[in-house]
């Protein structure tokens, strides 16, 4: 069974169609949603959303953080920067890893510094998922 499924970033909107699952990287782990889920909001850490379409097919899009909307009728997904893998950019990628470790090094509280370890542990992850030396 189908539901209705959107990927919407700050740029454009990415995907907006039928589909039969969808797997995102919410902040308390990897969910898949289905038709009928029950109703729930999380957020989301930088990861891969991958969408299994109602024709079958499988697309894969980087997302780096945001919120997503689950309805028993459907899907949003706000993503804070989006873009599809195929399209990822090593220098891009490298950048917000840089970024991360000088919001560490400038952390001024232990909530700060934890949470800029969990992103930059996050974006290496990412990476190494992603971009196999």
């Amino acid at each position: 069974m189908a539901f209705k499924f959107e990927l919407v970033s700050p740029e454009r909107l990415l995907v907006s169609e039928e589909v039969v699952s969808v797997v995102i990287p919410g902040s308390e782990g990897e969910m898949t949603v289905m038709a009928n889920h029950a109703p729930v909001m999380t957020t989301i850490k930088p990861g891969v959303v991958t969408v299994k379409t109602a024709s079958g097919t499988e697309e894969r899009y980087v997302v780096f953080g945001g919120f997503a909307d689950i309805l028993p009728s459907g899907c949003t997904l706000l993503a804070e920067s989006a873009t599809p893998v195929k399209d990822i950019d090593r220098a891009d990628l490298a950048r917000r890893i840089q970024e991360a470790r000088e919001d560490l090094s400038d952390a001024k509280s232990d909530e700060h510094r934890t949470k800029a370890e969990q992103f930059l542990g996050q974006l290496t992850t990412l990476e190494g998922a992603l971009l196999p030396a």
